[in-house]
């Protein structure tokens, strides 16, 4: 059975209070299952036990529901009574010791009977102990008590690995069988990342055990620091999501929607942790590791499976050299390669200039004059060319690459606008948009101060494009930053409107300037009638809340037509212009000054 106690350290005689304390602490959380068909005895043994301090009850009145509960709830003790209809104890206790991963499981029995006959047969059944009703609170709190301290330890010493405190082979399997029933019963992905360090038995050999078992520490530190400092674990702690399987061997399971792509980065991140080199006594030593990732189901569907095709991957990774990762599906490991060759241009990318702003024209609908534009990311790569930003700009994020590039198109969207506004342009407002991970950061009040202060932007003349889910959580957080980025003079955007999840209340907490309707309300306008009545909906609500209106995606006449005549603000899309370079817009900008007829191509 999967373990769900482990105390910190083993526990002597000479153990102090505080360590006591500490471990009966940790014993509380346990999930405690209480089987029971009178419903007055379930309440007063929880009433019982919760004025102690334990949290986590399971009760189970009708005694048909025992056995599936159990084994979808996973509890670290059973409280179980004998005499009940239909299925009486007896019968959930006999089925329950059938389950290979509950044969340890303690269970106390609950009983009235006082004849001999029952309790011993209760016991060549697998009953661990056994309390007379009515219950007795203090020795029901000591049953409890010493039974799952008793749990705790061996589980301690059955599950997990002595040198590295991680869990073992055995609570490994345990549990990656459990996830992958949770993945077929949800249709998802499991990843299982076998980790092997390169040549550490010879190693081992020249530097001694006692140091080899001091850079197998070092080592699952560092790969758990990575797992931990992650988002891309899914479901489950990051304690949870890895294990010691053997000697210098480690393995790590991701679980959810994106697990493959996010394997191959957290691959790359454990094979750079790896090469720091290892300080013992003053001296320096540097190891490296190979990783082989199988995929569920796409490489297996079951336990032994997935563990084969990791061990086979990793095999072939240290025959590619070692120091790599390899996936065992040949097409999913060409990908990871495109995305780690992405990864490592990328980081590239910002300190070569090879980076490029773009400008989208936005008009006013009345007259046609340009109001100000959006500023898009172009990446100009040195061979492949150019690629789209739907392509790099994830692979940014998850790399925690976003942040200074946002910090960098900010300036330069300030300094180019800056430009313009001196050329005879005082009105023109450029919209940059902000990555949910510079939203979340602290610095991004400042990043903007700098991003104004150094380039002369009047702060007006900047406006801050946000979505709507960024807006999701702390909403007294988030509405202190957006006061504080709008008392700077800034304006806010809330773009993509009406495909996020945020509650049209939200528009009156938040100081929100202007609203863009989002393209996929626009493409099938005015031939589809749901989507006028969609657009005149939010264009009314927002004038009503004293908020301008842009309308993206404008692509032809009878969409502009329809635009103007329900008084939208603000007009972007190819109709006027395709983004453009800076040289180019700037012309766009002379031309617009200029001429009458607006549509410029």
């Amino acid at each position: 059975m999967e373990p769900n106690l482990k105390i910190p350290e083993v526990l002597n005689a000479d153990s102090n209070v505080t360590q006591r304390d500490l471990r009966y602490s940790q014993l509380k959380q346990a999930t405690i299952m209480m089987v029971d068909d009178e419903p007055i005895m379930l309440e007063i043994v929880q009433a019982l036990l919760e004025d102690v301090g334990y949290q986590n009850f399971i009760t189970i009145q009708d005694s048909n529901q025992a056995v599936q509960k159990l084994l979808d709830s996973n509890p670290d003790l059973l409280l179980l009574d004998l005499d009940m209809p239909d299925v009486n104890g007896f019968d959930i206790l006999k089925t329950v010791r059938t389950f290979a991963r509950y044969q340890f499981m303690p269970i106390i029995i609950l009983t009235a009977a006082e004849d001999p006959k029952s309790k011993l047969k209760a016991l060549e059944l697998g009953a661990t102990d056994f309390l007379s009703k009515p219950v007795d609170p203090s020795e029901l709190v000591l049953r409890v008590r010493n039974t799952l301290s008793a749990k705790a330890f061996q589980d301690q010493l059955a599950y997990y690995d002595s040198l590295t405190g991680l869990p073992n082979r055995k609570l490994f399997i345990d549990r990656l069988g459990w996830e992958i029933l949770l993945a077929t019963r949800e249709n998802k992905s499991l990843v299982l990342l076998d980790i092997g360090l390169d040549r550490f038995r010879q190693i081992n050999e020249t530097i001694g055990l006692t140091s080899g078992d001091q850079i197998l520490k070092i080592a699952a530190e560092r790969i758990h620091a990575v797992i931990r400092s992650s988002d891309f674990l899914g479901r489950g702690k990051s304690n949870e999501n890895m294990a010691r399987i053997g000697g210098d061997e480690f393995s790590i399971v991701l679980y959810g929607v994106n697990c493959v792509e996010n394997a191959s980065i957290i691959g790359n991140r454990v094979l750079q942790s790896i090469k720091q080199p290892f300080v013992l006594d003053d001296n320096d030593m540097y190891l490296s590791a190979s990783i082989g990732i199988s995929v569920f189901p796409q490489d297996g569907d079951d336990v032994e499976s997935i563990i084969k095709h990791a061990a086979a991957a990793k095999d072939f990774a240290k025959k590619q050299g070692m120091d790599n990762f390899q996936f065992y599906s040949s097409d999913i490991n060409s990908r990871a390669k495109e995305i780690m060759k992405m990864e490592s241009d990328l980081r590239k990318a910002l300190e070569n200039d090879e980076f490029e702003l773009y400008y989208q024209p936005q008009v006013n609908a009345s007259n046609g004059k340009v109001m100000g534009m959006e500023c898009l990311l172009r990446w100009i790569h040195p061979e492949d060319g150019f690629i789209p930003p739907d392509v790099f700009i994830t692979v940014a994020e998850n790399m925690g690459l976003i942040v200074p590039l946002g910090e960098w198109v900010l300036r330069q969207a300030c300094f180019s606008a800056s430009e313009w506004v001196l050329q005879g342009h005082e009105a023109l407002k450029v919209s940059v948009n902000v990555s949910p991970q510079q939203f979340n950061e602290d610095g991004l009040v400042d990043s903007i101060k700098l991003a104004i202060n150094d380039s002369g932007l009047n702060p007006h003349n900047l406006v801050l494009e946000i979505t709507e889910s960024m807006l999701m959580g702390n909403i007294d957080h988030f509405a202190k930053l957006l006061h504080e980025i709008n008392d700077l003079g800034v304006s806010i955007s809330l773009d993509d409107f009406g495909t996020g999840y945020s509650s049209l209340s939200y528009l009156k907490k938040f100081p929100i300037n202007e609203l863009k309707i989002d393209k996929s309300f626009l493409t099938d306008v005015p031939a589809i009638k749901q989507d006028n009545l969609i657009v005149k909906a939010i264009i009314a609500m927002s004038h009503g809340l004293g908020q301008k209106v842009v309308a993206e995606g404008v692509e032809n006449e009878a969409q502009l037509a329809f635009l103007k005549a329900l008084n939208c603000d603000i007009i972007q899309g190819y109709y006027f212009s395709k983004p453009l370079n800076k040289v180019d817009f700037s012309n766009y900008l002379s031309l617009n000054a200029s001429l009458k007829n607006y549509r410029i191509k």
